[in-house]
């Protein structure tokens, strides 16, 4: 092995670690004329609408009272005055962000990478002499810039003047995950495939699961090296397992925590217990992890054989998922529309985050989750970017970095050291013993999943946040705690409520199946990462919320109009 080739691999730790089929035929960029053509062809005629502003009326005591009027789904947008000020600011921030990428280094191979951000988790580290490429293998983070994985397989690749090749591996199911799902990471991938194509790093689109697809392509490429993110979940993770161990022996096997800003098995060592026990320890190494990214350049090195063009027909054909859950129209799928989502809400949101973030009437929320989910978005660009206003938005930017880093890492830690983080198994004791005691407690009311889903409950409220997550895929992250919270009150038991719970944040937010969802149905319904209070019927010592103390924290019948039902089925 060449020094310092393989460096990434000397000095880092060592670890071992059925709804109907949708056939879907293509059309160029799967474009939105073409996709509402064909879910009106072969999909129930359910509309879906995303909410709209609508105007202040007051609504008589005890009556309902008529919905307003909506905007007709079918018109479009009128042109903002505001739209030349915005572009001109996404620009500018698409020129500053280039520019910082300059200044950290002119490639990753001037930059000095953080080794802890990789470990081993193949048996051999060196290269094998007669490697024709390097592989990424993405997953979790689909994105190209800002990725320190995709970093790492290009330092390699130039270190030892090859080829960089990139692939994802696209399986025909995921968890409750659905064509809303797979339309936006889909389209996403489409804009990572052409950024690859002007880079010249031939990216492949493997139909299938990766242990029988990628083990194969890096035999007949020539693979003299694999590189992939992270995730700490049960399924990723037995993905890479899988292809560990099928993959030839000569072919060294890293991964890099491309997610979180310090990597998850940096943080700590152990499950953490709370937010008080992880934020020193986040914090204290931010300044050795939080920085600036270098650029993926133009590789160099070309391939000996272009990717073969990429039959997205046949990708959008191999699917088996639910195509009922229709896709939002409010976000638009990939890193430069997550960078535009990003810049509005510096320009716009965050001065008001500190102050209205917990009321859901307001426009206050940074709305990035779905973008950071999928990976489009790089989390520590945000912060790197939302910093920047610290002096002038000071308790704003304070409580985005708690939220952004410190909750989400802290998601990320809990998945990873506790194998049981979708079960009430996964609670603490203190936990579990209180919500076992209360098992039998007689519930005020009690749902059948078919009535929750339809948002077809006795609390307004409930419903209308039932609905805004069915409809816009993305529930206020307020309401999301009252939300699990009542399913626990109004289900026959603990294990019931969590089942549900995850069942519907899975299959209708577009940032389910995701850590963050886990932790935060677990904190609702089972006290994960929060203490005991005092003890209640039904729910024990776990923390309780009710309709008066939303009323108290913001208008819940200005957001109950908003989504009413009957707006549903017009």
């Amino acid at each position: 092995m060449v020094e310092e080739v393989m460096f990434l691999f000397t000095g880092v730790a060592y670890h071992h670690t059925t709804p109907a089929r949708l056939v879907i035929p293509f059309a160029t960029a799967w474009s939105r004329p073409w996709r509402l053509q064909y879910l009106s062809q072969h999909c129930p005629p359910t509309r879906t609408v995303l909410g709209m502003p609508q105007k202040k009326g007051k609504r008589k005591a005890g009556q309902g009272g008529e919905p307003e009027a909506e905007p007709d789904a079918t018109e479009l947008p009128r042109l903002s005055p505001k739209r030349s000020k915005k572009e001109a600011a996404m620009k500018k921030l698409e020129e500053a962000v280039q520019e910082a990428r300059r200044k950290a280094a002119p490639s990753v191979q001037e930059f000095k990478y953080n080794k802890k951000r990789v470990r081993l988790i193949s048996q051999g580290s060196d290269l094998k002499d007669n490697a024709k490429c390097i592989l990424y293998w993405m997953s979790r983070d689909q994105r190209v810039q800002d990725n320190w994985a995709f970093l790492y397989a290009q330092r390699l690749a130039l270190k030892q003047e090859l080829p960089l090749h990139a692939c994802f591996c696209l399986v025909p199911k995921f968890l409750d995950a659905t064509i809303r799902h797979y339309g936006f990471m889909l389209r996403g991938l489409q804009e990572v495939a052409e950024e690859c194509t002007e880079l010249n790093i031939p990216f492949h689109l493997l139909l299938g699961y990766a242990k029988d697809v990628l083990p194969t392509f890096v035999v007949r490429h020539g693979v003299g090296g694999v590189v992939t993110d992270f995730c700490p979940l049960r399924v990723p993770q037995q993905w890479v397992e899988d292809v560990r161990e099928r993959l030839p022996e000569d072919v060294p096997f890293a991964q890099v925590d491309a997610h979180n800003i310090v990597p998850c098995w940096v943080t700590s060592p152990k499950q953490e217990y709370s937010a008080r026990t992880i934020r020193s320890k986040i914090h204290s190494q931010l300044p050795e992890f939080l920085t600036e990214f270098p650029p993926v350049i133009q590789h160099p090195y070309p391939p000996s054989t272009p990717a073969e063009p990429i039959a997205w027909e046949a990708c959008y054909s191999s699917l088996q998922v639910d195509c009922t859950v229709k896709e939002v129209e409010w976000a638009t799928p990939g890193t430069a529309a997550g960078l535009a989502v990003l810049q509005s809400f510096i320009a716009e949101r965050l001065k008001s985050f500190g102050s209205h973030r917990n009321d859901p009437n307001k426009a206050a929320l940074s709305n990035l989750s779905p973008w950071f989910h999928f990976g489009q978005v790089s989390t520590q660009r945000a912060i790197l970017q939302v910093q920047k206003h610290h002096r002038k938005y000071k308790e704003s930017v304070d409580i985005f970095v708690e939220e952004a880093v410190v909750r989400r890492e802290l998601a990320d830690n809990f998945c990873y050291y506790n194998k049981n983080y979708d079960s009430v198994q996964g609670a603490y004791d203190w936990a579990q013993t209180t919500l076992k005691l209360h098992a039998k407690d007689k519930r005020p009311f009690l749902y059948e999943l078919q009535e929750l889903e339809q948002g077809n409950t006795h609390d307004l409220l409930w419903n209308a946040a039932q609905l805004q997550m069915v409809r816009e895929g993305k529930m206020h992250g307020f309401l999301r705690m009252y939300w699990a919270k009542k399913i626990l009150e109004w289900t026959r038991s603990p294990e019931e409520a969590l089942q549900f719970a995850i069942y519907l944040n899975d299959r209708y937010e577009l940032d389910g199946r995701d850590p963050n969802g886990y932790v935060g149905c677990l904190w609702s319904i089972c006290g994960v990462h929060d203490q005991g209070w005092a003890e209640r019927a039904v729910f024990g010592k776990i923390r309780y919320m009710n309709y008066a103390g939303c009323k108290r924290k913001f208008d819940v019948v200005q957001f109950e109009r908003r989504y009413a039902p009957c707006k549903l089925n017009k």
